[in-house]
């Protein structure tokens, strides 16, 4: 049997795979032109999310060995 392919595009975005399963994404706003960001939301947008359940599936085809 074949090894399955990674999609790229999405383990990039992915940060990690709890012990739980849920998948964790960072948040946006936080990467350029943040000179006209407040503090408290360039605070808030290094936090990491949890993505919802309804796409956690079709990530985890698109990701066979996380």
């Amino acid at each position: 049997m074949p090894k399955l392919k990674t999609r790229k595009s999405v383990a990039k975005r992915i940060v990690k795979v709890t012990g739980t399963g849920k998948l964790m994404r960072r948040s946006t706003s936080a990467q350029h032109r943040t000179t006209g960001k407040s503090r408290r939301t360039l605070r808030q947008a290094k936090m990491q999310l949890v993505i919802h359940k309804g796409d956690t599936n079709a990530i985890k085809k698109a990701m066979p060995y996380a």
